[in-house]
């Protein structure tokens, strides 16, 4: 009768034993949220780096890190959607060039404006460049009320005929030395007041 005592407490004790720890993690019934995938990383990015590379009549841009010694220009800005190359640009004065880029999904085509890490500053006033004419530069007349940029200093092909002195909303606020009126673009006045470089 002992043994049956014994043999009935230590079952007694095993059930108490497995019932206080209790069946384990329970599973929660409500499902977990799915994270949407996390979006490709853009093409040259705003703050991000790019290495030229092939020949300078057909240079192509290969994203490198900013720290690379193969680092030649920034982003400035990066806009997506599909523009026209060429088209006026959403871009700061200060860009050199604009990037079109017009490979891979639709959402990564678009451009950016880039910057230079070194000089030349073609989008510098006086430089000679950019995507801009902005106050400083200096233009020379192609004809049929046209104008193309010239580096101040006369070290471009053509010597410069007017400099951009200011810029206004319209043509009646430029000042009476203003010998050319020229059409500008980008984030300043529409209206360029030049004089005889």
């Amino acid at each position: 009768m002992r043994t049956f005592r014994w043999a009935g407490l230590v079952c007694l004790l095993v059930l108490v034993v497995v019932g206080c720890r209790g069946a384990g993690p329970v599973a929660d019934s409500t499902p977990s949220p799915t994270s949407a995938p996390s979006p490709a990383p853009t093409f040259l990015d705003t703050g991000g780096c790019a290495a030229r590379e092939g020949v300078a009549s057909s240079p192509a841009f290969l994203e490198v890190s900013c720290t690379s010694e193969r680092a030649a220009a920034r982003v400035l800005v990066r806009r997506a959607g599909a523009v026209a190359a060429g088209a006026a640009v959403d871009c700061p004065l200060a860009t050199d060039f604009v990037l079109y880029v017009s490979e891979g999904t639709p959402a990564a085509r678009g451009y950016a404006c880039m910057r230079n890490l070194e000089p030349p500053h073609p989008g510098d006033p006086g430089a000679g460049g950019g995507p801009f004419t902005v106050v400083g530069d200096c233009v020379y007349a192609t004809g049929s009320d046209q104008v193309r940029e010239t580096p101040c200093d006369g070290s471009g092909a053509r010597a410069p005929q007017h400099r951009v002195a200011s810029a206004v909303a319209r043509r009646a606020l430029c000042p009476p030395s203003t010998t050319l009126y020229v059409a500008l673009a980008g984030p300043q006045p529409p209206v360029g007041c030049a004089r005889r470089a």
